[in-house]
């Protein structure tokens, strides 16, 4: 039973994720992950998936782990279904921070392919964090499928989770390095490299591909 004092310091808090300067929201976050409740939860998964400012949403994160993955993960895998972006990206964010590989059957397909860039680049984070060992090739299948995909953001993170996949991803590389699509195989190629050599800079592995991709493409009008 909580005392009448631990149900106003709650209530305070609560509120106060909810006021509309974001240092007041970063510190009733800070507040709530130093004292954990399972009251929280709700108010936090529900905060996630409309707060406008990252600070605070990373806190928000934070004070999610410091719950039990029990009362958090049902309440975010529920999130993956949501209609709002936002609500999408920041839960499969929060999903690989805890790592908990219960969430794995909610990492779907249509998650890993998601049109909204956050939301796919989140999704190849957690998968990567979450995949049970052996599911690894139909995972890397998946993630292949994305490859020329957005901006270089985008394109790097995508890169990043192939990498991290290991020598599964060899076989699906050396293949989409002859795809029709120059930017599929321009993408390939630096994912390779990057692989080969993880120290290498993004930049000078992206502008290596495509000069392989240009070479490529005047070797066939010759």
């Amino acid at each position: 039973m909580t005392s009448p004092e631990k149900d106003t310091n709650t209530m305070r808090a609560l509120q106060a994720l909810e006021n509309s300067d974001p240092s007041v929201r970063l510190r009733a976050a800070l507040a709530v992950g130093t004292a954990p409740d399972p009251l929280f939860v709700d108010t936090l998964v529900e905060r996630c998936a409309i707060e406008p400012e990252f600070s605070v949403r990373e806190m928000l994160t934070w004070a999610l782990i410091r719950h039990p993955p029990a009362l958090t993960v049902p309440k975010l895998t529920d999130q993956l279904r949501s209609e709002r972006a936002q609500a999408r990206s920041q839960a499969l964010h929060t999903l690989s921070k805890i790592g908990d590989r219960r969430a794995w059957p909610a990492l779907t397909r249509a998650l890993l392919t998601d049109p909204d860039d956050e939301v796919a680049r989140s999704a190849w984070r957690a998968a990567v964090v979450l995949v049970p060992p052996g599911d690894e090739p139909e995972l890397a299948d998946v993630l292949a499928t994305q490859l020329g995909r957005g901006t270089r953001d985008t394109r790097l993170s995508l890169s990043r989770a192939l990498v991290a996949l290991g020598a599964v991803t060899m076989p699906i590389l050396r293949a989409a390095m002859t795809d029709l699509d120059p930017h599929v195989r321009a993408h390939a190629i630096a994912t390779e490299r990057l692989a080969r050599d993880p120290d290498a800079g993004v930049e000078f592995a992206i502008e290596e591909a495509k000069r392989v991709v240009a070479l490529g493409a005047i070797g066939e009008e010759g």
